[in-house]
């Protein structure tokens, strides 16, 4: 097995100590393969989908972020549908897109946002 060498904050590394706390995971190795195991599975069945289809996109990012979101989401208006904004706590935000039309636009604008590193948690429901 390949060792490799990844840089993470703090606040991400005492995540992954007490998901393999909560969990039981037999150590911080195992959490990062299968995290990295179920975002492969959600990426290959993101490349699965063809044509057209409906879905719906969640974004959590800090309120300073709101102008990238605009960024990104302004080329892709041809597949959005609705967007609703809410105020989280902690100068968090929620984003909902309401999507219908090409998969492979939605999958690009949902990777565009998670590769931003500046979203919290991104995740398309397929309908």
């Amino acid at each position: 097995m390949a060792i490799i060498s990844v840089s993470l904050t703090e606040k991400l590394l005492q995540e992954i100590d007490q998901l393999k706390e909560e969990v039981g995971f037999s150590g911080r190795s195992e959490v990062i393969r299968t995290s990295t195991r179920m975002l492969i599975a959600d990426n290959n069945e993101k490349k699965s989908q063809k044509g057209d289809i409906n879905s719906v996109l969640l974004l959590i990012h800090d309120q300073k972020s709101e102008d990238k979101v605009t960024e990104i989401k302004h080329d892709f208006e041809d597949i959005i549908s609705t967007q609703i904004h809410s105020h989280l706590r902690e100068n968090k935000c929620l984003e909902v897109f309401i999507m219908e039309g090409d998969a492979q636009r939605m999958n690009t604008l949902t990777n565009l946002f998670q590769t931003s590193r500046k979203m919290e948690y991104v995740k398309m429901i397929t309908i």
